[in-house]
């Protein structure tokens, strides 16, 4: 494959799809047969983990919260002009490593976009905790794909060094 779509940028795009469709398959299942249809509705699971369903009206952390329809669309022309910016952004990419931590992101993204789209809010359900202590908010796998590929492409930036075989899967078409 050359130009546009190459094997690494194409892995990248189908890694984005599949955590957009995980995610919106999970919280249709916490939504609808797991029953946790109302705001605050919750399900023990284990000491430290519950299932519990939070409408995320903002962003990161609830920042921005958008409570008239002019908000709510303003955050989701926001975030999809992001998403925008990281597809761009993985398309220009020729290593694995930064196209996979991008690809989290896009992906996460456009999963929580859908939601923001189709009922108003983000749904959030997954709660860790210890005792009282919550060292994060309720969040979902979209949530977590997007922290991930955020930790990757810093770590990447900061810590490592690629060598040009590693780009673009090019290890086996400069051998062959």
């Amino acid at each position: 494959m050359s130009g546009l779509f190459t094997r690494n940028r194409v892995i990248g795009l189908l890694i984005a799809a599949v955590i957009c469709a995980v995610d919106q398959l999970v919280k249709w299942w916490v939504a609808g047969p797991l029953g946790l249809k109302n705001l605050g509705d919750k399900m023990d699971l284990l000491p430290f983990f519950d299932l519990t369903r939070v409408h995320n009206q903002g962003v990161s952390l609830g920042m921005f919260q958008a409570t008239s329809p002019e908000m709510r669309y303003g955050l989701i022309a926001v975030t999809a002009a992001i998403a925008c910016v990281v597809l761009v952004w993985m398309m220009r990419e020729r290593k694995m490593g930064d196209i996979f931590g991008l690809s989290l992101i896009l992906g996460g993204a456009i999963g929580n976009i859908y939601d923001r789209w189709a009922l108003g809010y983000v749904l959030d359900y997954a709660d860790f905790h210890i005792g009282d202590f919550r060292p994060f908010l309720v969040f979902n796998i979209a949530d977590a794909a997007i922290t991930i590929g955020v930790v990757i492409i810093l770590a990447r930036s900061l810590f490592v060094r690629d060598t040009e075989e590693e780009a673009d899967g090019s290890a086996e078409t400069k051998h062959a």
